[in-house]
């Protein structure tokens, strides 16, 4: 597979907004994270190491989801870098 096949767009939704910046009571616990539709054949090191490299940061976790719509992934980025920059990026905001 095609690292250009691998994230194939966010997901834009309120949740996944919340997720980026977090509110200040679960900054911790919510916050930094963005979602993306990804390859259905895309596992979990694939989408971080593409990720990594397309957007220069550092990613801490992934969690991957199968519904309907695609296989969604919860991207949490490491600390010092922006899910917010990278929504930004991407044409989220």
């Amino acid at each position: 597979m095609k690292q250009n096949d691998v994230l194939i767009r966010p997901y834009v939704t309120e949740k996944a907004m919340n997720h980026m910046s977090g509110t200040p009571t679960q900054a911790f616990k919510d916050g930094n994270k963005i979602e993306f539709i990804v390859h259905r054949d895309a596992d979990k090191s694939q989408i971080k190491t593409v990720f990594e490299e397309r957007f220069e940061v550092k990613v801490e976790k992934v969690w991957v989801r199968i519904q309907k719509d695609g296989k969604h992934a919860i991207i949490k980025l490491a600390e010092g870098y922006s899910a917010e920059d990278v929504g930004a990026r991407v044409g989220v905001f």
